[in-house]
Protein backbone atom coordinates (compact mmCIF):
# COMPACT_ATOMS: atom_id res chain seq x y z
CA UNK A 1 0.00 0.00 0.00
CA UNK A 2 1.34 3.45 -0.86
CA UNK A 3 0.07 7.02 -0.67
CA UNK A 4 -0.62 7.24 -4.39
CA UNK A 5 -2.92 4.22 -4.22
CA UNK A 6 -4.76 5.76 -1.28
CA UNK A 7 -5.09 9.03 -3.18
CA UNK A 8 -6.46 7.20 -6.23
CA UNK A 9 -8.90 5.15 -4.17
CA UNK A 10 -10.15 8.24 -2.30
CA UNK A 11 -10.77 10.11 -5.53
CA UNK A 12 -12.71 7.22 -7.10
CA UNK A 13 -14.72 6.66 -3.92
CA UNK A 14 -15.65 10.32 -3.50
CA UNK A 15 -16.51 10.91 -7.16
CA UNK A 16 -18.29 7.56 -7.50
CA UNK A 17 -16.81 6.95 -10.93
CA UNK A 18 -13.57 5.72 -12.49
CA UNK A 19 -14.15 8.00 -15.47
CA UNK A 20 -14.56 11.16 -13.41
CA UNK A 21 -11.64 10.19 -11.17
CA UNK A 22 -9.33 9.53 -14.12
CA UNK A 23 -10.16 12.97 -15.49
CA UNK A 24 -9.62 14.63 -12.12
CA UNK A 25 -6.32 12.81 -11.55
CA UNK A 26 -5.16 13.15 -15.17
CA UNK A 27 -4.40 9.43 -15.40
CA UNK A 28 -5.57 6.86 -17.93
CA UNK A 29 -8.55 4.87 -16.70
CA UNK A 30 -6.92 1.42 -17.22
CA UNK A 31 -3.92 2.51 -15.14
CA UNK A 32 -6.24 3.83 -12.43
CA UNK A 33 -8.24 0.59 -12.38
CA UNK A 34 -5.02 -1.41 -12.14
CA UNK A 35 -3.83 0.57 -9.11
CA UNK A 36 -7.17 0.09 -7.33
CA UNK A 37 -7.12 -3.63 -8.10
CA UNK A 38 -3.56 -3.93 -6.72
CA UNK A 39 -4.77 -2.25 -3.54
CA UNK A 40 -7.69 -4.69 -3.26
CA UNK A 41 -5.37 -7.66 -3.76
CA UNK A 42 -2.94 -6.41 -1.12
CA UNK A 43 -5.74 -5.83 1.40
CA UNK A 44 -7.55 -9.04 0.38
CA UNK A 45 -10.81 -7.08 0.31
CA UNK A 46 -13.14 -5.83 -2.39
CA UNK A 47 -13.30 -2.08 -1.89
CA UNK A 48 -15.56 -0.95 -4.72
CA UNK A 49 -18.57 -2.44 -6.46
CA UNK A 50 -18.68 -1.59 -10.17
CA UNK A 51 -22.10 -1.01 -11.74
CA UNK A 52 -23.58 0.68 -14.78
CA UNK A 53 -23.86 4.03 -13.00
CA UNK A 54 -20.33 4.08 -11.57
CA UNK A 55 -19.06 2.58 -8.33
CA UNK A 56 -20.23 2.22 -4.74
CA UNK A 57 -18.12 1.35 -1.73
CA UNK A 58 -18.24 -1.94 0.13
CA UNK A 59 -18.14 -1.87 3.93
CA UNK A 60 -14.39 -2.43 3.71
CA UNK A 61 -14.17 0.46 1.25
CA UNK A 62 -16.01 2.79 3.66
CA UNK A 63 -13.58 1.90 6.44
CA UNK A 64 -10.58 2.47 4.17
CA UNK A 65 -11.95 5.80 2.94
CA UNK A 66 -12.32 7.11 6.48
CA UNK A 67 -8.74 6.17 7.32
CA UNK A 68 -7.39 7.33 3.94
CA UNK A 69 -8.80 10.82 4.42
CA UNK A 70 -7.06 11.05 7.78
CA UNK A 71 -3.78 9.72 6.39
CA UNK A 72 -3.78 12.07 3.40
CA UNK A 73 -4.70 14.99 5.64
CA UNK A 74 -1.75 14.20 7.91
CA UNK A 75 0.54 14.09 4.89
CA UNK A 76 -0.63 17.60 3.95
CA UNK A 77 0.02 18.74 7.53
CA UNK A 78 3.56 17.30 7.36
CA UNK A 79 4.19 19.18 4.10
CA UNK A 80 2.92 22.38 5.69
CA UNK A 81 5.08 21.94 8.78
CA UNK A 82 8.16 21.31 6.61
CA UNK A 83 7.23 24.36 4.56
CA UNK A 84 7.16 26.44 7.74
CA UNK A 85 10.68 25.25 8.57
CA UNK A 86 11.97 26.68 5.31
CA UNK A 87 9.82 29.78 5.75
CA UNK A 88 7.07 29.01 3.24
CA UNK A 89 3.49 27.94 3.92
CA UNK A 90 2.58 25.27 1.34
CA UNK A 91 -0.66 23.38 0.78
CA UNK A 92 -3.71 23.43 -1.46
CA UNK A 93 -7.15 24.97 -0.94
CA UNK A 94 -10.31 24.36 -2.99
CA UNK A 95 -13.06 26.93 -2.42
CA UNK A 96 -16.60 27.05 -3.79
CA UNK A 97 -18.34 30.36 -4.54
CA UNK A 98 -21.93 31.03 -5.64
CA UNK A 99 -22.34 32.73 -9.05
CA UNK A 100 -23.38 36.07 -7.55
CA UNK A 101 -20.13 36.28 -5.56
CA UNK A 102 -17.68 34.71 -8.00
CA UNK A 103 -17.22 37.90 -10.02
CA UNK A 104 -16.71 40.18 -7.03
CA UNK A 105 -14.59 37.87 -4.84
CA UNK A 106 -12.60 35.54 -7.11
CA UNK A 107 -10.02 38.09 -8.30
CA UNK A 108 -9.33 39.85 -4.98
CA UNK A 109 -9.23 36.50 -3.16
CA UNK A 110 -6.72 35.12 -5.65
CA UNK A 111 -4.50 38.20 -5.52
CA UNK A 112 -4.47 38.28 -1.71
CA UNK A 113 -3.88 34.52 -1.53
CA UNK A 114 -0.87 34.69 -3.87
CA UNK A 115 0.56 37.68 -2.01
CA UNK A 116 0.33 36.08 1.44
CA UNK A 117 0.72 32.38 0.61
CA UNK A 118 3.00 32.31 -2.45
CA UNK A 119 3.99 28.67 -1.96
CA UNK A 120 0.39 27.43 -1.65
CA UNK A 121 -2.07 26.73 -4.46
CA UNK A 122 -5.72 27.74 -4.85
CA UNK A 123 -8.63 26.34 -6.87
CA UNK A 124 -11.93 28.26 -7.14
CA UNK A 125 -15.13 26.48 -8.21
CA UNK A 126 -18.52 28.00 -9.04
CA UNK A 127 -21.72 26.29 -7.97
CA UNK A 128 -25.14 26.48 -6.36
CA UNK A 129 -25.31 26.18 -2.58
CA UNK A 130 -26.90 22.70 -2.55
CA UNK A 131 -24.30 21.27 -4.95
CA UNK A 132 -21.42 22.86 -3.06
CA UNK A 133 -22.73 21.55 0.25
CA UNK A 134 -22.59 18.01 -1.14
CA UNK A 135 -19.08 18.59 -2.51
CA UNK A 136 -17.97 19.94 0.87
CA UNK A 137 -19.21 16.85 2.72
CA UNK A 138 -17.59 14.58 0.11
CA UNK A 139 -14.25 16.33 0.49
CA UNK A 140 -14.13 17.84 -3.00
CA UNK A 141 -14.24 21.35 -1.50
CA UNK A 142 -12.33 22.60 1.52
CA UNK A 143 -14.33 25.80 2.04
CA UNK A 144 -17.57 27.09 0.52
CA UNK A 145 -19.75 30.18 0.74
CA UNK A 146 -23.34 28.96 1.00
CA UNK A 147 -26.71 30.69 1.05
CA UNK A 148 -29.35 29.60 3.59
CA UNK A 149 -27.43 26.47 4.57
CA UNK A 150 -29.32 23.95 6.67
CA UNK A 151 -27.43 23.03 9.88
CA UNK A 152 -26.03 19.51 9.87
CA UNK A 153 -23.64 17.36 11.86
CA UNK A 154 -21.27 17.16 8.88
CA UNK A 155 -20.71 20.87 8.23
CA UNK A 156 -19.70 23.76 10.45
CA UNK A 157 -20.91 27.20 9.37
CA UNK A 158 -19.84 30.74 10.20
CA UNK A 159 -22.37 33.53 9.47
CA UNK A 160 -21.03 36.27 7.19
CA UNK A 161 -23.96 38.49 6.22
CA UNK A 162 -27.65 38.79 5.42
CA UNK A 163 -28.75 40.11 2.03
CA UNK A 164 -32.30 41.32 1.47
CA UNK A 165 -34.14 39.87 -1.51
CA UNK A 166 -35.59 42.06 -4.26
CA UNK A 167 -37.98 41.57 -7.13
CA UNK A 168 -36.13 42.16 -10.40
CA UNK A 169 -38.15 43.15 -13.46
CA UNK A 170 -37.32 44.62 -16.85
CA UNK A 171 -36.92 48.38 -16.40
CA UNK A 172 -40.07 50.39 -16.73
CA UNK A 173 -41.24 53.76 -15.44
CA UNK A 174 -43.51 53.89 -12.43
CA UNK A 175 -42.10 50.95 -10.48
CA UNK A 176 -42.35 51.57 -6.74
CA UNK A 177 -39.60 51.09 -4.21
CA UNK A 178 -41.19 48.02 -2.62
CA UNK A 179 -43.69 45.24 -3.21
CA UNK A 180 -45.44 42.94 -0.78
CA UNK A 181 -44.76 39.21 -0.83
CA UNK A 182 -48.46 38.59 -1.47
CA UNK A 183 -48.22 40.72 -4.63
CA UNK A 184 -45.13 38.76 -5.70
CA UNK A 185 -47.26 35.60 -5.70
CA UNK A 186 -49.23 36.93 -8.69
CA UNK A 187 -46.17 37.80 -10.79
CA UNK A 188 -44.71 35.28 -13.29
CA UNK A 189 -41.30 34.31 -11.96
CA UNK A 190 -38.14 32.98 -13.56
CA UNK A 191 -36.62 30.97 -10.74
CA UNK A 192 -34.10 28.15 -10.21
CA UNK A 193 -35.35 24.61 -9.72
CA UNK A 194 -35.48 22.93 -6.34
CA UNK A 195 -33.54 22.63 -4.09
CA UNK A 196 -32.00 26.03 -4.86
CA UNK A 197 -31.76 28.00 -1.59
CA UNK A 198 -33.64 31.10 -2.77
CA UNK A 199 -36.33 28.97 -4.43
CA UNK A 200 -36.88 27.08 -1.18
CA UNK A 201 -36.98 30.30 0.82
CA UNK A 202 -39.52 31.95 -1.50
CA UNK A 203 -41.78 28.88 -1.49
CA UNK A 204 -41.57 28.56 2.29
CA UNK A 205 -42.40 32.22 2.95
CA UNK A 206 -45.27 32.19 0.44
CA UNK A 207 -46.67 29.05 2.06
CA UNK A 208 -46.72 30.91 5.37
CA UNK A 209 -49.24 33.36 3.88
CA UNK A 210 -51.20 30.60 2.07
CA UNK A 211 -49.77 31.45 -1.37
CA UNK A 212 -47.73 29.71 -4.05
CA UNK A 213 -45.25 31.16 -6.56
CA UNK A 214 -46.37 31.72 -10.12
CA UNK A 215 -43.47 30.00 -11.90
CA UNK A 216 -43.08 30.96 -15.55
CA UNK A 217 -39.66 29.37 -16.17
CA UNK A 218 -37.19 27.27 -14.19
CA UNK A 219 -33.60 28.23 -14.99
CA UNK A 220 -30.56 27.08 -13.01
CA UNK A 221 -28.25 29.96 -13.80
CA UNK A 222 -28.35 33.50 -12.43
CA UNK A 223 -26.84 35.12 -15.53
CA UNK A 224 -29.40 33.43 -17.80
CA UNK A 225 -32.23 34.39 -15.43
CA UNK A 226 -31.18 38.04 -15.55
CA UNK A 227 -30.96 38.04 -19.35
CA UNK A 228 -34.48 36.62 -19.62
CA UNK A 229 -35.80 39.12 -17.08
CA UNK A 230 -34.22 42.01 -18.99
CA UNK A 231 -35.90 40.74 -22.18
CA UNK A 232 -39.30 40.70 -20.48
CA UNK A 233 -39.91 36.95 -20.07
CA UNK A 234 -40.70 37.25 -16.37
CA UNK A 235 -39.40 38.57 -13.05
CA UNK A 236 -36.89 37.16 -10.58
CA UNK A 237 -36.31 37.16 -6.83
CA UNK A 238 -32.61 37.76 -6.19
CA UNK A 239 -30.17 39.66 -4.03
CA UNK A 240 -29.08 43.10 -5.20
CA UNK A 241 -25.49 41.86 -5.43
CA UNK A 242 -26.57 39.30 -8.04
CA UNK A 243 -27.64 42.12 -10.35
CA UNK A 244 -24.72 44.46 -9.68
CA UNK A 245 -22.12 41.70 -10.12
CA UNK A 246 -23.58 39.80 -13.09
CA UNK A 247 -25.51 42.30 -15.20
CA UNK A 248 -26.06 45.93 -16.16
CA UNK A 249 -28.23 47.21 -13.31
CA UNK A 250 -29.67 49.97 -15.50
CA UNK A 251 -31.67 47.32 -17.41
CA UNK A 252 -33.76 46.43 -14.35
CA UNK A 253 -36.32 47.82 -11.96
CA UNK A 254 -35.49 46.65 -8.45
CA UNK A 255 -38.12 46.56 -5.72
CA UNK A 256 -37.61 45.47 -2.14
CA UNK A 257 -39.89 42.64 -1.01
CA UNK A 258 -41.75 43.51 2.19
CA UNK A 259 -44.52 42.15 4.40
CA UNK A 260 -42.43 40.22 5.27
CA UNK A 261 -38.92 41.30 4.33
CA UNK A 262 -37.06 38.34 2.80
CA UNK A 263 -33.38 37.87 3.57
CA UNK A 264 -30.85 35.40 2.21
CA UNK A 265 -28.18 34.42 4.74
CA UNK A 266 -24.63 33.86 3.54
CA UNK A 267 -22.34 31.64 5.58
CA UNK A 268 -18.87 30.21 5.22
CA UNK A 269 -18.86 26.44 5.61
CA UNK A 270 -16.21 23.81 6.24
CA UNK A 271 -16.57 20.06 6.55
CA UNK A 272 -16.35 18.48 9.98
CA UNK A 273 -15.39 15.19 8.32
CA UNK A 274 -12.17 16.65 6.92
CA UNK A 275 -10.14 18.70 9.45
CA UNK A 276 -8.75 21.95 8.07
CA UNK A 277 -5.05 22.28 7.33
CA UNK A 278 -3.10 25.34 8.46
CA UNK A 279 -3.21 26.76 4.94
CA UNK A 280 -6.97 26.33 4.82
CA UNK A 281 -7.36 28.04 8.19
CA UNK A 282 -5.38 31.04 6.96
CA UNK A 283 -7.51 31.11 3.82
CA UNK A 284 -10.68 31.21 5.94
CA UNK A 285 -9.36 34.42 7.52
CA UNK A 286 -8.73 35.82 4.04
CA UNK A 287 -12.34 35.18 3.05
CA UNK A 288 -13.63 37.04 6.09
CA UNK A 289 -11.33 39.92 5.25
CA UNK A 290 -12.43 40.11 1.62
CA UNK A 291 -16.11 39.96 2.58
CA UNK A 292 -15.58 42.96 4.86
CA UNK A 293 -13.76 44.84 2.09
CA UNK A 294 -16.55 44.07 -0.38
CA UNK A 295 -19.23 45.29 2.00
CA UNK A 296 -17.30 48.31 3.15
CA UNK A 297 -17.40 46.93 6.71
CA UNK A 298 -21.13 47.62 6.95
CA UNK A 299 -22.95 44.29 6.94
CA UNK A 300 -20.29 41.76 7.90
CA UNK A 301 -21.02 39.81 11.08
Amino acid sequence: MDLKQLQYFTCVAELGSFTRASNALNIAQPALSRQIRMLEVELRQNLLIRNGRGVTMTEAGKVLLEHSLGILHQVERVKEELGKVRGAMAGHVVVGLPPSLLKVLAVPLTKTFRARLPSASLSICEGLSVTMHEALVAGRLDVALLYNVIPSAEVETFPLLEEELFLMTARFDGAGDSISLREVADIPLIIPSRPNSIRMLVESELANIACRPNIELEIDGVSAILELVADGYGSAVLTRSAVTSLADASRFSVRKIVEPVLSSKLAMAISLRHPSTLTQQLFIDLIREQIRVWLGYEQAV
